[in-house]
């Protein structure tokens, strides 16, 4: 019963946010029908729409896998954004500085982004850890801390000369991963080349995969949970809890550093200043909706995604409904998500005898 209402409720706030959106699309005077034909014909009508479904999809993925493996050891990694940017400035940093093969940049501008996630969640976890400071606050100011940093680097340092935008010189082509189009075409499946959506995409199933795996298939997870359950307990049997701060906030900050391999090797080619459409604040919200679970957290990852790329054509194609509605779906879905608990007290009363 307990996995189908993980399932249930989940599903009845996402069903219950498209009553309330359809709600406020009928009081502004469109047709709620119509937008909604429009939602799903311009997510799922065309390649085109699917393809960037999956694009936007990809690092809500990272995220909110970063989000819930920290909230599996009880902490709140709500530095995601300031990982995933200090990420990306090293991604393309390694990528414009070493002229070497593909074989050999590739994985160091994966690597490098990796690392430089997992050392950005590091310092809360230690302070953590060593001192008891609260891991939210910490991660927050590190947001800022990221933002100021790759700023400061990218203007002053390592933009290109008379460049208006802030954003720093490419990476070398042998830095570059593979878009699908790419990949896909010597099976035969022509996809239009100029679409975004690469590797990292497959990189992601297989971060969600190896989470899973990790988390309930290996004595570092478990010990992990143990103490995000009850850390007393954990150390009472053993169980290193300061380690496995400091070890969940690195691997948390090296999923949520991943995003940068999609933008930066895959799409951009370079770091851009603001490349982050709020993936690290999105992907509470995607894990939170997705159960902490690594499967559910693809799931609502895609419907995130989708919300993203149909905010376009909702904003251009009806009358007096803006992209602004998707907005509104995503609010209200994790506002009945977390209504979870007053939705079960009510059953509980209403399941008690006369």
């Amino acid at each position: 019963m307990s996995k189908l209402q993980n399932v249930f409720f989940p599903l009845l706030a996402v069903v219950a946010a498209f009553i309330v959106g359809a709600i406020v699309i009928a009081a502004v005077g469109d047709d709620p029908l119509f937008v909604y034909g429009l939602f799903f014909s311009s997510v799922f009508g065309t390649i085109d729409g699917l393809s960037y479904t999956l694009f936007y999809a990809t690092p809500l993925i990272f995220t909110g896998l970063a989000v819930a493996l920290a909230f599996h050891c009880g902490l709140l990694n709500i530095g995601a954004e300031g990982q995933l940017q200090v990420a990306a400035f090293v991604c393309a940093w390694i990528g414009f500085t070493f002229n070497l093969p593909g074989l050999l940049l590739v994985p160091m501008c994966m690597l490098g982004a990796v690392l430089a996630g997992a050392i950005w969640a590091g310092i809360p976890g230690l302070l953590k850890a060593r001192f008891g400071s609260h891991e939210v606050i910490n991660t927050i100011m590190m947001n800022f801390i990221a933002a100021g940093i790759t700023s400061y680097l990218t203007q002053y340092f390592y933009r290109e000369p008379g460049d208006p935008i802030l954003q720093t010189k490419h990476i070398y082509e042998q830095a570059h991963i593979a878009r699908i189009a790419k990949l896909l075409s010597p099976l035969g499946v022509d996809l239009p080349q100029r679409l975004p959506l690469n590797l990292s995409l497959l990189i992601a199933l297989a971060a969600a995969g190896g989470t899973y795996f990790f988390l309930w298939h290996t004595r570092w997870g478990y010990d992990l949970r143990a103490v995000g359950a009850n850390p007393a307990a954990a150390q009472y049997g053993g169980v290193n809890v300061a380690r496995n701060i400091v070890l969940a906030m690195c691997i948390s900050g090296a999923l949520a550093g991943m995003v940068a391999i999609g933008e930066v090797q895959g799409y951009r080619y370079r770091y851009y200043e603001g490349f982050s459409a709020g993936y690290g604040f999105t992907g509470i919200a995607v894990a939170l909706l997705g159960r902490n679970h690594p499967l559910g957290i693809v799931l609502a990852a895609l419907l995130f995604g989708a919300l993203q790329r149909a905010g376009l054509f909702i904003d251009i194609f009806t009358d007096r409904v803006s992209k602004d509605l998707t907005v509104i779906l995503q609010a209200t879905i994790i506002l009945f998500v977390g209504c979870e608990e007053l939705f079960r007290q009510l059953k509980r009363r209403w399941a008690k005898p006369a």
